[in-house]
C-alpha cells in the first residue's frame, strides 16, 4: 500500500518531484528551504550540495545535519550530513544523504573542492548516487557537477551551478535519466541586515522554475526568512538562530495541493 502511494505520487506530480523531492535536485538545509529553496549564494555546510562554487566562501570549517519531512509521509523524508573544511587557498567537503523508506530509497555520497581567484569562487564535485526499489533492484551512477559564485560589486553576486553535467542515468541497465539542472541567479544585498535572492532553474526535462527569497537579520543572532517557488507554487518561511559556533535553522514550506513540509538543520563551526 505504501509503495503504491509513493509510486502514484511520483507519477501525478513529476515537476514537484524533480524540483523539490528528488535527492539529485532538492535544496539542502533549512536555510535554503526557508528562502524558497534557493541554492546559489548561501555560504555554509550545505554549499557542498547546493552550489559547490560557493564552498570556498565559508568563514570556518563546519559540520551540518539536516532533516526534512514532507507532506506527512515518512517515505518522502530526507536526512543528510555535511562536513566542510576551510583551508588556505581552497575548501573541500564530504557529505552523505538519504531519501525514502524501506520500499524506495535514494542515497548520495559526494566530495567537492572549491577555490577563489579574485572576484570568482568556483568548484567541482563528484557524487555517487544510488537508487533502490524493493522488488526491482538497485542502480548506481556517478554524477559530476560544477558551480561558481562571482562578486559583481559590494552588493551584487551572480551564481551558477550545473548538476549531473555528464547526464548519468539511474543505472547502466536503465534508460531513466537522473535530472540535469542548470541554475543561475542574482543576490542583492541592499543593507547589512537584508538579503534578496532570485534564481532561475532549468531541468532538461521540464519547464524552468523561478525562486525568490528574502532574509532579514533581526538581531545579530536572529534571522527571519521567506520565499516563493513556482513549481509547485509554494510559500516558504524560515527562522535562523546563531550563537557563537552553534546554529539552528527551521523552515516551513506550504503548497495548496500537497500540504506542508518541515525542515530542520543544525550546525557547528570549528
Amino acid at each position: 500500500m505504501k509503495f503504491s502511494l509513493i509510486f502514484c505520487f511520483w507519477l501525478m506530480f513529476p515537476i514537484p518531484t524533480s524540483a523539490q523531492i528528488d535527492l539529485s535536485t532538492q535544496a539542502f538545509g533549512a536555510k535554503s528551504q526557508g528562502l524558497g529553496a534557493v541554492k546559489l549564494y548561501n555560504q555554509d555546510a550545505w554549499s557542498l550540495f547546493n552550489n559547490v562554487g560557493s564552498l570556498d566562501r565559508i568563514e570556518d570549517s563546519e559540520i551540518g545535519i539536516t532533516l526534512d519531512q514532507r507532506y506527512g509521509l515518512q517515505e518522502l523524508s530526507t536526512a543528510a550530513l555535511s562536513l566542510t573544511f576551510k583551508k588556505p587557498g581552497a575548501s573541500f567537503g564530504i557529505g552523505i544523504a538519504r531519501f525514502g523508506g524501506e520500499l524506495f530509497q535514494q542515497h548520495r555520497l559526494e566530495f567537492g573542492l572549491s577555490t577563489t581567484r579574485g572576484i570568482l569562487s568556483f568548484g567541482a564535485k563528484a557524487a555517487w548516487f544510488q537508487t533502490h526499489i524493493e522488488g526491482f533492484g538497485t542502480g548506481n551512477a556517478l554524477l559530476l557537477s560544477l558551480g561558481g559564485l562571482a562578486e559583481l560589486g559590494p552588493r551584487f553576486f551572480f551564481g551558477a551551478h550545473l548538476s549531473n553535467l555528464n547526464q548519468a542515468k539511474i543505472s547502466k541497465q536503465s534508460s531513466q535519466p537522473i535530472p540535469t539542472l542548470l541554475t543561475v541567479g542574482i543576490t542583492y544585498l541592499p543593507a547589512k541586515n537584508l538579503e534578496i535572492h532570485s534564481e532561475l532553474e532549468k531541468d532538461l526535462e521540464h519547464p524552468p522554475l523561478f525562486k525568490l527569497g528574502l532574509q532579514y537579520k533581526l538581531e545579530n543572532w536572529i534571522f527571519l526568512r521567506t520565499g516563493i517557488h513556482s513549481a509547485p507554487n509554494s510559500l516558504h518561511f524560515g527562522l535562523g538562530l546563531r550563537k557563537k559556533k552553534y546554529g539552528l535553522d527551521y523552515a516551513l514550506g506550504q503548497t495548496t495541493a500537497l500540504g506542508g513540509t518541515h525542515h530542520l538543520s543544525l550546525f557547528l563551526t570549528h
